[in-house]
């Protein structure tokens, strides 16, 4: 195995350019005899990091303020003004206001008849309603509650997921900061309950970071029950997992995983199948929506049948994902577990019918994870930004008669913007992984933090014959990297031949 070349945590002062840059307002980059003494401030990475999050989640909830007036409540400002929030809508509009049972109790609304979200989140959803209908005096009221409860239970998902983030980067705790201080956090925070999932799926990713396969399974089953994108990390699991020669390990997270879907679900499919069943069936019969590509086509050249429209989804999907199998299993050194968590997530994404803008949540842990850069990170989030505001003027365009919202062909572009600022972190990704010099993971002579049990681990199957796991020691690649002495390569030049033999 090869060690770590150190176990002080990496600077961003030293490692990323623009912080570099930036550095120099405050006194420049950290010098060669910065001391650590973790303990010796109660500063320390982790609460700096909670209380960066806090902060631009009360931005986020500052920036919303214009709704909590009425805008909510019919006018088209929400849209206007960029405040729009799906959870005072469907407080009353998914029977909350009149203390309905999710999936047991029908909405009212013969469009929905039954809540379309996952057992987990409707449970949320169904806890802050019972508080907002005890605290609020009138049904306005009761909806401001209703999404001040969310919000602060939200705040706390955000919370959890940059501390997850932080300690599943190994020696790279500050790289969360790029979580904790992303504009898509405080845009995005409120719109609706994705930050429940993206939490869940984070603290998975830690347990499966510190080896805890059982527990990482679990978490990734109830990722799933409140909402369907975490199963997709089962894929890059076993993929490396296959080609590390650890599926036994894999056996146990995705057995974990479906005694943990099923322990949350299956009450609810007993008792309430119709109410339970329509988050699946509505996710199959929807056409085309915002934000996607296919919407693009279907505006420009005509509808697409519901049959046609899923097979090429479908189809697509399973062609990139195909890709991310060869990738995995082909690359002279093996992807590291955040990367093809970010490119499969990303897929389903690019490919998907709808794009909300709440959606980028998802990607945001994985693309700190896999593309550690302030640059790419900040150049893909302006793009989300820019659908942000415009998927939002689209709307207002037809909701208000003589709006001067954005046109069709307008929206087209925006919608564009956002799929190139995916294919950006993808290439870049992808780029790591067929030339890992340019990771800056690995730059420090690290193998795969956030990979647990595969982290620095043999290969003993790829699909090109006779290939090794290549562990090169990375003061070839970089040779003026701060983080690697001369002593450290000959240690990890020695481990490196052992896996080599």
């Amino acid at each position: 195995m090869m060690p770590n070349p150190s176990s002080e945590p990496v600077l961003p002062s030293l490692d990323d350019p623009v912080v570099r840059t930036g550095s120099e307002v405050a006194g420049g980059p950290a010098g060669k005899r910065i001391r650590f003494a973790p303990n010796s401030s109660w500063w320390n990475a982790t609460r700096v990091l909670i209380l960066l999050a806090c902060l631009t989640f009360a931005l986020g909830l500052v920036q919303k303020k214009p709704c909590y007036d009425g805008a909510w409540f019919g006018e088209s400002s929400q849209y206007t003004r960029g405040c729009y929030s799906d959870m005072p809508h469907l407080y009353q509009g998914r029977g909350f206001a009149d203390g309905a049972v999710p999936y047991f109790d029908g909405t009212g609304d013969p469009g929905m008849p039954y809540l379309e979200y996952p057992v987990i989140t409707g449970g949320v959803m169904y806890f802050a309603g019972v508080l907002a209908r005890e605290f609020g005096t009138d049904l306005n009221d009761e909806k401001l509650w209703f999404v001040m409860i969310n919000a602060l239970i939200m705040m706390a998902c955000a919370v959890v997921v940059v501390v997850a983030v932080a300690r599943t980067s190994g020696r790279r705790p500050w790289d969360a900061a790029m979580v904790a201080a992303a504009p898509v956090l405080a845009l995005n925070g409120i719109i609706n309950w994705d930050l429940v999932a993206v939490a869940i799926t984070a603290v998975a990713m830690m347990a499966w970071a510190r080896r805890n396969v059982v527990l990482a399974g679990v978490l990734i089953g109830l990722a799933t029950a409140a909402k369907l994108y975490p199963v997709l990390l089962l894929g890059p699991l076993f993929l490396l997992c296959l080609r590390s020669g650890r599926l036994a390990d894999f056996a146990k997270a995705a057995g974990a995983a479906a005694a943990a879907w099923f322990a949350v679900n299956l009450p609810v499919m007993i008792g309430a199948w119709t109410g339970w069943k329509l988050f699946y069936t509505f996710s199959q019969d929807r056409g085309a929506d915002f934000g996607s590509m296919w919407l693009i086509f279907q505006q420009r050249s005509g509808a697409m049948d519901i049959e046609t429209l899923n097979s090429w989804v479908s189809g697509l999907l399973l062609v990139m994902a195909a890709g991310i199998a060869a990738l995995a299993l082909c690359a002279r050194r093996r992807p590291r577990f955040a990367q093809l968590a970010f490119l499969i997530v990303a897929a389903f994404l690019f490919t998907n019918k709808v794009y909300s803008p709440q959606y980028v949540l998802w990607l945001l842990p994985l693309v700190v994870l896999a593309r550690p850069r302030w640059r790419d990170v900040l150049i893909w989030q302006a793009c989300e930004v820019v659908y942000f505001f415009g998927v939002w003027m689209y709307i207002e365009s037809y909701a208000t008669e003589g709006s001067k919202g954005l046109s069709q062909n307008a929206y087209h572009v925006v919608i564009l913007i956002h799929l190139l600022g995916i294919l950006y972190i993808t290439a870049l990704v992808v780029r790591d992984i067929l030339m890992p010099e340019h990771d800056p993971v690995r730059r420090d002579g690290s193998d795969d933090p956030s990979g647990g049990v595969f982290d620095n681990a043999p290969d003993v199957f790829t699909l090109i014959p006779g290939q090794r796991a290549e562990l090169r020691y990375e003061r070839d690649y970089y040779p003026d990297n701060p983080y690697v002495s001369d002593a450290d390569g000959e240690s990890a030049a020695s481990a490196a031949g052992t896996i080599h033999k």
